[in-house]
């Protein structure tokens, strides 16, 4: 390729992007080195801070310069009321919305015999430790229409029931094989409005 091989790589890089494929990762190269000072340099910064300050939240699992998340220290949110997702994107979803005002719990995945994602690869010890304060009283499971979503709404809610909290779930609004991060906010509002309890949980 013309340029050589180190502008190859940021090509190769770029192109792994979600939403992006090898063309778009050019044009992508190409604006970013038109002008070096005012567009590359301040996202190699941008990407250093980040490299340095992320971490995940040992409570919840979200993305945050602090532990515990902005999130989970802040006083004004609901402590009653945990939303479990699948992903960080799903948290940033929701809160675009506005509409949830209690806490989240990211799990990191969802279970999924053909991808080999099994419990012990989920994020759920620090939930169950939520739950065991005694603090919460919701859980509303808030994770993708799909089969593998499904399933892992209904082994998590097995689980949940001993702790005698109302399980529920995102019901209208949400389209089969849809996940949150794709949602407008006028779905979420409306999935968020209709959910239901989880199947028996007769608390709910």
């Amino acid at each position: 390729m013309a340029g050589g091989p180190e502008l190859e790589r940021l090509i190769t890089l770029l192109a792994r992007l979600p939403g992006l494929g090898p063309r778009s990762a050019r044009r992508a190269t190409l604006w970013l080195l038109r002008e070096p000072v005012g567009r590359l340099e301040p996202l190699i910064e941008a990407l250093a801070t980040a490299r340095q300050k992320v971490r995940r939240c040992s409570r919840c699992g979200s993305l945050d310069t602090a532990d515990p998340c902005t999130i989970c220290a802040d006083p004004r949110r609901d402590r009653s009321a945990v939303m479990v997702v699948e992903q960080v994107g799903d948290v940033w979803a929701m809160e675009r919305s506005g509409l949830f005002r209690g806490r989240y719990h990211v799990l990191g995945g969802v279970l999924s015999a053909l991808e080999g994602v099994r419990p012990e690869d989920l994020n759920l010890a620090p939930l169950f430790a939520r739950l065991e304060s005694g603090e919460v009283r919701e859980v509303i499971l808030a994770l993708p229409a799909t089969v593998e979503g499904a399933s892992t709404m209904h082994w998590l809610a097995e689980r949940l029931r001993p702790f005698g909290v109302r399980i529920t779930r995102l019901a209208q609004g949400v389209p089969v094989g849809g996940t949150l991060e794709n949602l407008d906010e006028g779905t979420l509002a409306a999935a968020l409005r209709a959910r239901l309890p989880e199947e028996g949980d007769e608390r709910a």
